[in-house]
């Protein structure tokens, strides 16, 4: 404990020397897909899964993992033109807030369910979002979908034309096709999707498996040491 204790004080003050930015330790924004793919039932499935991932206990203990909060939003996304906050930034402080945010997310309802998959799109919503962050540390954009983009310009183009220096891009796939379709999609979100040191990409085994691989890829994300470190061994990035 002491030793974790240690490195969570050490990542956290380096960080703070190389910046001013004290507000707190990460921004995060979660994109959800909301897709013509995704029916009814694995939208509530996604929803729900989220909610729940927010409040797991080793979620909840890595939130806050320090004394500097974590500032979170999340959004839906579909196509071109169809992208609608969920969650505007909120900074985590307590447990209230978590329990509040999870909250939200569950009542929520999609906006859109006849578009196509705009990643790139998406992509830029998620740029300006976190243009609009609390000061951080660190600026994460997590994408989830089941599809590769198949309307407007792509991830590169979004890369290229938005701002996203100094952030992170990982990726949650949810596989829930052929096994064909399932590489390619896994291979498309490693090629086009990940962005930046130790992005990292999470799969989830159809909408059933999406709270265990929310789980998982939260709990990574907010583990201050890996804040900006290198990718680990099993990294996609």
């Amino acid at each position: 404990m002491i030793r974790r204790a240690t490195a969570v004080a050490l990542a956290v003050a380096g960080a703070a020397g190389a910046t001013d930015a004290s507000e707190c330790r990460l921004a995060l924004a979660l994109a959800i897909d909301v897709s013509s793919s995704v029916d009814a039932a694995e939208d509530r499935l996604q929803r729900d899964g989220l909610a729940a991932a927010l409040i797991a206990p080793e979620v909840r203990r890595a939130f806050f993992a320090t004394d500097l909060p974590v500032a979170l939003a999340i959004y839906e996304w579909s196509g071109r033109y169809n992208q609608e906050i969920i969650l505007d930034w909120r900074l985590i402080t307590d447990q209230n807030a978590l329990l509040d945010a999870a909250r939200r997310v569950g009542q929520s309802t999609r906006s859109h369910n006849a578009f196509p998959t705009a990643i790139g799109y998406a992509l830029g919503y998620g740029a300006g979002l976190l243009s609009r962050a609390p000061r951080c540390l660190f600026r994460t954009l997590d994408m989830a979908g089941d599809g590769a983009n198949n309307e407007g310009f792509g991830p590169a183009a979004a890369y290229a034309e938005f701002p996203f220096d100094g952030v992170t891009v990982n990726g949650l796939v949810v596989n829930a096709g052929e096994y064909e379709a399932e590489v390619a999609l896994i291979d498309y979100y490693r090629d086009e999707i990940l962005r930046g040191p130790g992005a990292f990409l999470e799969i989830a085994s159809g909408f059933d498996d999406y709270e265990r691989a929310m789980r998982r890829k939260l709990e990574r994300e907010l583990d201050v040491p890996s804040l900006g470190a290198l990718p680990r061994a099993n990294d996609a990035g």
